[in-house]
């Protein structure tokens, strides 16, 4: 039976578990491979099959997915050089023209001597004698390979139905000169992840903007930007003639704001229920098929259930995009929806 591997959180792989099986029922057998990584068999199911799934109903704590081609047990899996041979036994024949995209991880304790570099560097080496151009990201097939404590996992995929063009859906940023806060990812992560195709003109509220990593991102795609927070915003920002700055909180800006919007985004540490609130607020100073990108702070419990009620909540208004928790997430979920 196709089995698919999918990558999590460490502390949400139950929640990811959860979701899974809530989907697809007895049909599901959900395997624990490491503390992030995960494997789900069913009968007759594509590795679309389960993407399509993923992004649609959604199923928020699954971060990343491939088709499993071969297990390699530890004992095999020390030897590097035995990896690349079973890698390459086992890749599909129908693989699509074009560069192949090799992604190496590592999830808890690695028993080799070699780290996901090494395993990349040799995978790619040996890929290259058989006549591929390989690549880290941006090709049509991506060859992943997982170190966990009971040898490798191989799996093959593409950019969409491994739902990231990451190794395991770990997005990695750096931070630059001009970034403010390591808030600011979070956005930039959701942008990268999910292509948004932000407008290129236009306003946006930034609710809970201080110190202004949001808002940062947001100017740098051409948006006016008022950034809603009593707090501080960073001096920068305050310089800069696209930046309101409205220092009180998102209730009393929309109660005595009528801007129209064309972008809200919402990042503030409150609880789940109250977000919605808010931008259930916020959707009536919204244009119509405005884009909304908000965060759900999560705490302990049944977050799978807070997910959902969540989400219901805000379809009042909103069609729901996306709603996944990235690499760039902590104890939260980021939403995109767009306004009805």
């Amino acid at each position: 039976m196709p089995t698919s591997i999918f990558s999590t959180s460490e502390e949400y792989l139950p929640a990811a578990r959860r979701e899974l099986t809530d989907v697809w029922g007895k049909r599901a057998a959900v395997e624990r491979l490491g503390p992030d990584v995960g494997a789900l068999t069913l009968p007759d199911a594509t590795l679309r099959d389960v993407s399509e799934l993923c992004r649609t109903r959604p199923v928020s704590f699954v971060k990343h997915l491939t088709a499993e081609i071969a297990r390699v047990p530890v004992d095999e899996a020390r030897d590097l050089d035995a990896v690349t041979r079973r890698a390459l036994a086992a890749l599909p024949e129908d693989l699509p023209s074009g560069p192949l995209a090799v992604q190496a991880w590592v999830s808890g304790q690695n028993p080799a001597e070699y780290g996901s570099a090494q395993l990349f560097r040799g995978l790619a080496d040996a890929l290259e004698k058989q006549g591929f151009e390989v690549v880290r990201s941006g090709a049509p097939a991506v060859l992943s390979a997982c170190i966990t404590r009971s040898g490798v996992l191989l799996g093959i995929g593409n950019p969409t139905d491994s739902l990231s063009d990451w190794p395991g859906g770990r997005v990695r940023l750096s931070r630059s000169p001009d970034t403010i806060s390591r808030a600011e990812f979070k956005l930039e992560e959701a942008i990268k992840v999910f292509g948004l195709d932000l407008p290129r003109s236009g306003v946006a509220a930034d609710l809970g903007a201080s110190p202004g990593g949001w808002t940062r991102i947001l100017r740098t795609h051409g948006l006016k930007v008022w950034a809603v927070d009593p707090g501080d915003i960073d001096p920068r920002l305050l310089a800069d003639p696209g930046v309101h700055h409205a220092r009180t909180t998102a209730g009393n800006f929309f109660a005595s704001n009528q801007t129209r919007f064309d972008v809200v985004v919402n990042d503030m540490k409150m609880n789940p229920r109250l977000t919605c609130d808010t931008m259930l607020t916020a959707a009536q100073r919204l244009r119509p098929g405005g884009t909304a990108v908000v965060t759900l702070k999560l705490a302990h419990g049944n977050v799978v259930e807070v997910v959902h009620k969540c989400l219901a909540r805000l379809r009042k208004k909103y069609e729901i995009l996306h709603a996944r928790q990235l690499h760039h997430n902590r104890h939260e979920v980021t939403v995109v929806a767009r306004l009805r």
